[in-house]
């Protein structure tokens, strides 16, 4: 089982990179947003990879970071959800926004991937909603966005939340920036205070 690649850039394709390790070259099925990032042919680079064997053919799906790969194994727990949607919501989603969407229950968010239809979407954000955590990264205090999400936030933080998003920042944006607020105002603080820190967290 391939776990690794550790080589230099070949060719990168539409969909995939041509990693040669020590003259051997490997076909390696990545998303759009690692492929963008990966480099240029000639290259040294470093994939984390996803096998798949099956009875006709054998896959490689390459991937920037270890969590962005159990992110794609994690999306195809959901029905209807096979390595080629789980690879275009990774081309459309860092790990942190996927995690922010689905404590957010934004299936907007995740219907933006190319072959993500509404019902996919919609089941993305529930069935992950409770696994979503483990593998949030960066995503902060996710506990209180997914209580955003819900409606159960308490008034000043949905309040804050709501200013912010009419101030014209994106409800992820103001989430993150509220939650962030929470850490330094604390339980207690009032939505005029929360909408201020907020506002710094977000002009940094």
């Amino acid at each position: 089982m391939i776990g690794k690649l550790k080589g230099t850039i070949e060719e990168i394709g539409d969909d995939y990179v041509l990693v040669d390790v020590h003259g051997v070259c490997y076909v390696a099925y990545c998303s759009g947003r690692t492929l963008s990032k990966i480099g240029s042919v000639g290259e040294a680079c470093v994939l984390f990879i996803e096998t798949y064997v099956r009875e006709d053919q054998l896959k490689l799906f390459g991937f920037m970071s270890v969590l962005e790969r159990e992110w794609f194994n994690l999306l195809q727990s959901v029905q209807g959800v096979g390595a080629k949607v789980a690879l275009a919501v990774l081309s459309t989603l860092t790990p942190s926004e996927l995690a922010n969407a689905i404590a957010l229950q934004d299936k907007t968010s995740v219907s933006r991937a190319q072959g993500v239809g509404p019902k996919v979407a919609v089941r993305i954000v529930t069935e992950l909603k409770n696994k979503a955590p483990a593998y949030a990264g960066e995503a902060i205090n996710i506990g209180l966005k997914q209580e955003i999400g819900e409606g159960v936030a308490s008034a000043p933080v949905a309040d804050a939340v709501s200013a912010l998003t009419n101030l014209g920042y994106s409800r992820d944006q103001a989430a993150n920036a509220v939650a962030a607020a929470m850490k330094t105002a604390g339980d207690g603080a009032d939505s005029a205070k929360l909408i201020r820190l907020g506002l710094k967290e977000l002009a940094r």
